[in-house]
């Protein structure tokens, strides 16, 4: 449903009744129509008196766009996006767009507008009927995405059979090497890299087709290209990581790698699921020149940055590294690797699949369909004279138990886990049927982590937060009346979100004498957290509470990336 923030507004002036409000509310669900339409539909008010009302209390000037001129090239926002948030940029002057909307409460739209055309906005108020009409003049034209649309031809390309059967693979794959199907891919994969996007989402649905970036772990959309392209842009992509494109009945994984000048190339790793209406697309990015292997630049506070370092250089003992997918483990595991990595030491590792390549490190693709899996790749390891062995990712039994069996037999093992945080980790190793007595000995330390949004430094200001709301997220009451959080409002920076990069939030927990007798007794993860605690080590939201004080993250950031203690 579409936000009402105006339907607040208008039931606090008392120009609607709380009845009405439920009322529209309720037509919107049933018929998908915006806030504005049902107000002027149920006969609440006229369109201009609806833009005036508006205008006062939003204190912007209400405009008549029909005696506007509006150039279709101002910006690169799709058409689809423009209309999708009833607004239409009328002027722009260098890195400031005048746009004309119909809803300026609206924030989600303002923000995804503000970051697709990387501008600060400025809003006046229109007519929701006017916007639209404007937008079906100017149909688009002008902007990248629609030239590429232009080129196609909708009207005589087909959609290919979508039942289950066979394909016609050579008159779909000489589809997917037209010009305008090459230029839209490449657009995608050259724009998700200018973005600074991790990751890529193309994702058909019954009547429209979607692709989203992840910028800063946040999804947003950024096109919705024709649904006719669908197959053409699957299979496109698909010729380009080297899949088969005539199966569409199982997932398929692949890579491209994308040159961009004789210094710099990024990969894409490719996954092709299929879906109820179509094969969904995601790209994970891979770009070596932005790999940050500084660990003191990831994030640690100097003490667990210590016990870290500290850990990764005794001669044996595993260091396991938790938190869910895309929380930076890897980076993290690849961080302590660079390291370590000297010519004096045989370092060698299982990755599924290997993302980035180092020179002097034994990498190893885990490939389970040709008998090449995780614990297949440690015996083998184990035959190879290793010092240091990194295991991509502990999934079950048998690579625990290698792992474990390796850790104690005078090698160092770097590997992570997918757990909750670090003390859980110890007990998580128990229930894959890991002896107590062996994970305590084994494991020297854990290290739980997050990433979260870096506030913007350049529109980073002071904000006010109710005390009861600090003390709620974990801040002691004696420190409430100190405590300063801060929070970007959004510059040509930031994209208008507020936000730049990404920074690591992280729990060390060095295994300490008291830590493995609770483990030999079989203590479950609460009573590890609390010995832990005693001891000094930080939970993951007392570490993004610290990031708070510094005005790294906002106190919201902590709140969307913890739980509470």
């Amino acid at each position: 449903m579409k936000q009402t923030r105006l339907g607040d507004i208008l039931l606090r002036k008392e120009a609607i009744t709380k009845e009405q409000l439920v009322k529209i509310q309720r037509e919107i669900k049933l018929n998908g129509e915006t806030f504005n339409t049902e107000l002027v539909k149920l006969g609440m008010f006229t369109e201009d008196e609806l833009a005036k009302f508006i205008g006062k209390s939003f204190g912007r000037p209400v405009i008549d766009l029909s005696k506007v001129e509006v150039k279709a090239d101002l910006t690169d926002i799709s058409i689809d996006i423009m209309r999708k948030n009833v607004a239409i940029p009328i002027h722009r002057k260098g890195n400031l767009i005048t746009l004309a909307v119909a809803d300026p409460y609206d924030i989600n739209a303002l923000d995804e507008i503000g970051f697709i055309s990387g501008c600060q906005v400025d809003v006046v108020i229109a007519t929701e009927s006017q916007i639209l009409a404007k937008l079906d003049e100017i149909g688009g034209a002008g902007q990248q995405l629609e030239d590429v649309m232009g080129e196609l031809g909708a009207d005589e390309m087909e959609i290919v059979d979508t039942e289950e059967g066979d394909l016609d693979e050579h008159s779909l794959a000489a589809e997917t090497e037209a010009a305008p199907v090459v230029k839209l891919v490449n657009l995608i994969l050259l724009d998700a890299i200018k973005r600074g996007a991790s990751d890529i989402h193309i994702e058909p649905y019954e009547k429209s087709l979607r692709v989203r970036y992840r910028v800063d772990g946040v999804l947003h959309e950024i096109m919705r290209p024709p649904l006719k392209m669908r197959e053409a842009m699957v299979s496109r992509i698909k010729i380009q990581a080297r899949l088969n494109i005539a199966e569409r009945r199982v997932p398929q994984d692949g890579r491209i790698k994308l040159r961009l000048s004789k210094a710099k190339t990024v990969d894409f790793r490719v996954s092709v699921l299929p879906t109820l209406f179509g094969e969904k697309v995601v790209m994970r990015l891979l770009d070596s020149s932005n790999l940050q292997l500084d660990m003191v630049k990831l994030g640690y506070e100097p003490e667990d940055l210590k016990n870290f370092q500290t850990q990764i250089h005794q001669a044996y003992g595993m260091v396991l590294v938790t938190g869910p997918t895309g929380s930076g483990k890897t980076v993290s595991l690849y961080s302590a690797v660079a390291e370590l990595n000297q010519p004096g030491v045989n370092i060698c590792t299982a990755e599924d699949p290997v993302e980035f390549n180092f020179m002097g490190i034994n990498q190893v693709n885990v490939n389970p369909a040709v008998g090449m899996d995780f614990p297949a790749a440690l015996k083998s390891f184990l035959r190879q004279d290793p010092d240091i062995i990194l295991i991509g990712e502990i999934r079950d039994y048998d690579t625990a138990a290698i792992g474990i069996k390796a850790a104690l037999t005078g090698h160092l093992v770097l590997a992570t886990l997918h757990t909750n945080d670090a003390p859980s980790t110890m007990t998580r190793m128990i229930n894959m049927g890991i002896e107590s007595f062996l994970v305590g000995s084994a494991v020297n330390l854990v290290t739980a982590q997050r990433l979260a949004r870096r506030t913007c430094k350049e529109c980073s200001e002071p904000i006010d937060i109710p005390a009861e709301a600090l003390v709620d997220a974990g801040i002691p009451a004696d420190e409430v009346g100190s405590f300063q959080p801060m929070q970007g409002k959004g510059c040509n920076v930031c994209n208008g979100t507020g936000y730049k990069g990404r920074v690591g939030i992280y729990q060390v927990m060095p295994v300490t004498d008291e830590i493995r007798d609770a483990v030999y007794a079989g203590k479950n993860s609460d009573e590890i957290n609390d010995i832990a605690v005693s001891q000094g080590v930080k939970t993951l939201r007392m570490a993004a509470l610290n990031k708070v004080r510094d005005g790294s993250i906002s106190l919201e950031e902590c709140l969307r990336v913890t739980v509470g203690d």
